[in-house]
């Protein structure tokens, strides 16, 4: 079968989750080969490639190529295209991901697919278009089939591979060098999983009221084990930090389960969350559009619905 690349999104050497939900999909459709870019490469990497299908590894792990910004990771793709005619390369539907993806097409001179949600036969990828109003099939007729994939879009299943490795050795260009990154922070953590890559979400809306009441939907969210999310007017309101925002302006999600409180539902805020798997809503208004595409709407007060909810979690574990 063909070979696709799939590039590695990791940090401090750990493989992200999304990595694996693309290696799964590759499997699917050809032979599945890890591009690691970037230092921190080590035997437990290898082996977590390996575990989720990883025929090969191609590891380009100079220090220089985490010391720029994205384009040294554009110029590793570029060289493995060439020299190994992938059938395709998938990458992360990420802010990082995107515009690699981007300068690749362009290093290439190929289509580029962006936001997939699911990529079938002949690398036809299907998207959420129009702020999640229409779905649409679309398919590279250029180059090598370039697809950024929704994070949660696939179910990561292991099946263990070869994992050969292979070293992989580039001389970045003076363009790639343009942007250096000087300083590196670490954003304080909870226990919380990451929001585009959590399994469960909880999001709150305007009905929670302010900031305080959000303590509601964090303890909802604790009880599941969830990420916490918010509409853009909880987060414009000052009620949660933006950086939470799920939506069309902001991070968009595909978990499995989401379960909007106090989100009436406009059409920026579904485009950032209705391909989720399954959407649960909680609203005292009926006819709040956001019931449309619901698997499960409960009509009332969130401030009596989702404290029993809580307490009905809390009892089963």
């Amino acid at each position: 079968m063909s070979e696709i690349l799939v590039l590695v999104e990791h940090v401090d050497g750990d493989v992200k989750k999304v990595t694996l939900e693309l290696l799964t999909l590759a499997r699917s459709l050809g032979t599945p080969a890890a591009v690691w870019a970037g230092p921190g490469y080590s035997d437990a990497a290898k082996a977590r490639l390996a575990e989720y299908g990883a025929e090969k590894i191609y590891v380009a792990a100079a220090d220089e190529i985490g010391d720029y910004v994205v384009a040294p990771k554009a110029e590793v793709l570029a060289h493995l295209v060439a020299e190994r005619s992938p059938a395709a390369v998938f990458v992360a539907a990420t802010g990082e991901g995107k515009e690699i993806a981007g300068r690749l097409a362009v290093k290439t001179d190929s289509g580029v697919i962006s936001d997939a949600v699911g990529v079938g036969e002949g690398f036809v990828a299907e998207q959420s278009i129009f702020g999640g109003g229409v779905n649409v099939h679309s398919r590279v007729n250029k180059g090598t089939p370039i697809i950024t994939v929704r994070p949660n879009s696939t179910a990561p299943v292991a099946a263990a591979a070869a994992g050969a490795e292979e070293k992989v050795e580039v001389a970045l260009s003076d363009a790639a060098r343009a942007a250096r990154i000087v300083e590196r922070v670490v954003q304080e953590k909870g226990a919380r999983p990451e929001l585009t890559e959590a399994a469960i979400v909880v999001s709150g809306g305007r009905g929670v009221g302010s900031g305080e009441n959000f303590a509601i939907i964090e303890k909802l969210a604790d009880a599941l084990g969830a990420a916490v999310g918010a509409s853009r007017a909880a987060t414009d309101a000052g009620w949660y930090p933006h950086q939470f925002q799920v939506g069309q302006t902001g991070k968009t999600v595909s978990p499995q389960l989401y379960i909007a409180a106090g989100i009436s539902g406009a059409i920026q805020h579904r485009a950032g969350m209705q391909t989720s798997k399954t959407i649960v809503v909680i609203n005292k208004d009926a006819e709040a559009p956001l019931f449309e595409i619901a698997d499960f709407g409960v009509v009332g007060d969130l401030f009596q619905v989702v404290p029993q909810l809580t307490e009905e979690i809390e009892k089963r574990k």
